[in-house]
């Protein structure tokens, strides 16, 4: 198997490190890492983050991953992530947001 990519590296460790319980947009990556965009951690996720918390990597708006809603779910409710439950539940994105730096309590 190939090395992955140095930014891929970046993205993966830092999804790593997202307490359970909290998340990030593909957005808060990037800023934090300084580096790229959303799409660009988007597009390193869809590629290399299965063998990582995948689900704590997230859309700004807080809907779940099309085609792995269930999926997601299930981690959210047992990591007791902030969820707004409904017809289609969302993250509760003031609530759930990791800063990066914070510990979860």
């Amino acid at each position: 198997m190939s090395e992955l990519p140095e930014y891929a590296e970046r993205v993966l460790s830092l999804a790593e490190r997202i307490p359970p319980g909290k998340v990030m947009t593909y957005g808060d990556v990037a800023e934090w890492l300084g580096d790229g965009g959303p799409r660009q951690v988007g597009r390193v996720m869809a590629l290399y983050g299965g063998a990582v918390p995948w689900w704590r990597v997230v859309r700004a708006d807080g809907r779940l991953l099309p085609g792995h809603e269930r999926r997601a779910l299930e981690h959210y409710r047992a990591e007791g992530t902030p969820l707004r439950e409904g017809d289609t539940p969302r993250l509760a994105m003031a609530t759930a947001r990791w800063d990066g730096v914070t510990h979860a309590t």
